[in-house]
């Protein structure tokens, strides 16, 4: 029935499901591909193929467009500074808070939907 050497695979068992990165590991993946994804497109804006005229008309900032190209940073500090306000540690601790006021705040619907089912029922 089966080829020599192949196994038969139980058609219960599934395929094995991929193993989930961890935080830092998908901190440190989304660092390398950016890095590897700028410089693949600071690349492609530097060949003779690219038409420079066209994009610089069509972008707001042609200076920091250009100081990219160059070898600049892609975030200006003033961005980086909002970006951690938003999404960095702190809005990580108030992130979590808002999420523990909503669990206390849904195990009190919970008592008190309790509460209005004894009382009708009573």
């Amino acid at each position: 029935c089966c080829p020599h050497g192949r196994k038969v695979q139980s058609s219960k068992a599934g395929p094995t499901p991929p193993r989930l990165l961890t935080e830092e590991e998908f901190r440190l993946q989304g660092e390398v591909e950016t890095q590897k994804a700028l410089a693949e497109l600071r690349s492609s804006c530097q060949s003779p193929e690219f038409s420079a005229w066209s994009t610089v008309s069509r972008i707001q900032s042609p200076k920091r467009f250009a100081d990219f190209v160059g070898g600049a940073s892609h975030v200006t500090p003033h961005e980086v500074s909002a970006h951690e306000q938003e999404f960095g540690l702190g809005r990580l601790y108030i992130d979590e808070e808002l999420f523990e006021d909503d669990d206390d705040d849904d195990d009190l619907d919970e008592e008190e939907e309790e509460n209005v089912h004894e009382f009708s029922a009573g």
